[in-house]
């Protein structure tokens, strides 16, 4: 009798990737369950150092594809393979769990066989990287997986003179429970918040919004007769035309061109807009062409920008225009010096990765080159195992360059990179803050400069702007 169950594995609350990946690693591998490591076995990956090895595959697959699905993305699959007592030797389990790990995998992600030997029956825990060896795609489960899975195995089984359960009972639980009572937003709704976030940026045109779309890691393609759209490439396209209502193609460009006014969507997924607007320049409005219809509107919106430009004024003390000028170099400066700060924080992200990568490469292509040393440098040893005699040249050259004599512990460097990466989170979170408030300050000095309608700030410091006299 043989069991199966796959399941995966996320960050959850209170740690961060490199954590939850160690912590699963760490516990598979126990030296008092696995006969102190005689029964680990890593494919594609060193077993001392897997989780370093799937946290970097994760880098390198976000700089590759810009793609960060958040909280509910599966970092690795755990299966869990068990086998009835006495009817399996530890090395032939191990050797089972391998084959059925490839043939789930068909060998494009890395993958740590763990036989335990702690209970009075042999099983397997079987963790898989959800990033593929190229780091280009993640495995994805699908409905019916573990059914699919319970076949494999029973295959294997049966193969090897095993025996496996006859009639199985359905688990009450389905493939979506894993992602608790909020299910996930459907493609086509993810599509309509990024059309919307791209539409607040003010696109001069279509063009530069399918380019802000794309920047913001949607797949565009324009090559058959309709545009289509698809947030990953192990996701199907999504026709433009099939979003409906404000979202189809010649609907945006309405909106675009500001031909169509969209009531805001009951969201919380929405970004926050400035209580205050820039003007709508009329003359150029009209120039262009718009209606008498349009014209109004724009007349009266203007005029409500106006009064929340004023009333910002109010909120705020009776603020004169010189303390609005000093509020608004103010927020700019400080907004200049976020992003600064963020800048520079990626920089040291991105080094701290690479070192960890020349790592993990000098350790797996040591032994060999140790091998290579003692043949005295023979050119066919070279020839069996150049790659891995490349990537230790490399390793070390890049340590050089460096001047680094002893090298970090990988444990360390992932230290110091959850802590940039938690100052990077608390810059990025006053960043937002800080555009925010220049976007808005910007917004209320333009419509002011308009209100007081005069050309000099000699002028403008002289005014202080107080609330209009009441008549009784």
């Amino acid at each position: 009798m043989a069991t199966t169950r796959l399941m995966p594995l996320h960050v959850g609350k209170g740690r961060d990737v490199s954590t939850a990946i160690a912590d699963i690693i760490d516990y598979v591998e126990n030296p008092q369950k696995t006969d102190f490591g005689k029964f680990i076995y890593g494919y594609e990956c060193d077993t001392r150092t897997a989780d370093a090895e799937f946290l970097l595959s994760k880098r390198q697959y976000a700089n590759l594809t810009g793609r960060n699905r958040g909280a509910d993305d599966v970092i690795a699959y755990h299966l869990r393979q068990a086998f009835k007592p006495g009817e399996v030797t530890p090395e032939e389990a191990n050797r089972i769990g391998r084959e059925l790990a490839l043939k789930l995998t068909k060998g494009n992600h890395a993958f740590v066989v763990c036989t335990h030997v702690d209970k009075h029956h042999v099983h397997n825990h079987i963790i898989i990287n959800s990033t593929t060896l190229d780091c280009q795609k993640k495995f994805r489960n699908f409905w019916g997986s573990t059914w699919a899975i319970r076949r494999m195995n029973d295959k294997l089984c049966l193969e090897h003179g095993l025996s496996i359960v006859e009639n199985p009972k359905p688990s009450r639980n389905h493939y979506g429970t894993w992602m608790g009572s909020q299910k996930q937003p459907s493609h086509q709704e993810q599509l309509r918040w990024a059309i919307d976030a791209a539409l607040e940026e003010k696109p001069k045109d279509f063009e530069e919004l399918l380019k802000k779309l794309e920047a913001a890691g949607i797949e565009v393609n324009q090559e058959r007769k309709y545009l289509r759209f698809r947030l990953s490439p192990e996701d199907r396209y999504t026709r433009c035309d099939t979003l409906k209502g404000d979202y189809t193609e010649q609907a945006i460009k309405e909106r675009i061109a500001g031909t169509r006014t969209v009531k805001p969507r009951r969201t919380s997924h929405q970004k926050p807009v400035s209580k205050v607007g820039l003007l709508v320049d009329i003359e150029a409005v009209v120039r262009s062409g718009k209606g008498p219809g349009y014209e109004r509107w724009a007349k009266v919106f203007n005029l409500k920008q106006l009064s929340q430009a004023v009333i910002w004024l109010k909120e705020h003390g009776d603020m004169s225009y010189e303390d609005l000028q000093k509020k608004s170099d103010a927020a700019t400066a400080s907004f200049n010096a976020l992003s600064v700060q963020i800048k520079e924080l990626e920089s040291q992200m991105a080094a701290n990765g690479e070192l960890q990568k020349q790592i993990v490469n000098y350790a797996k292509t040591r032994a060999v080159y140790v091998e290579y040393r003692k043949a005295g440098y023979s050119k066919k040893f070279r020839a069996a195992h150049e790659a891995e005699i490349l990537l230790h040249q490399a390793a070390k050259k890049y340590f050089d360059e460096l001047g680094i004599t002893k090298l970090p512990s990988v444990k360390s460097l992932r230290e110091e990179y959850a802590g940039l990466l938690e100052q990077k989170r608390k810059a990025y979170s006053s960043y937002k803050q800080a555009r925010a408030d220049m976007k808005e300050l910007y917004n209320v000095r333009a419509n002011v400069d308009y209100l007081l309608n005069v050309s000099t700030i000699e002028q403008l410091s002289l005014i202080h702007i107080s609330e209009p006299t009441r008549r009784s």
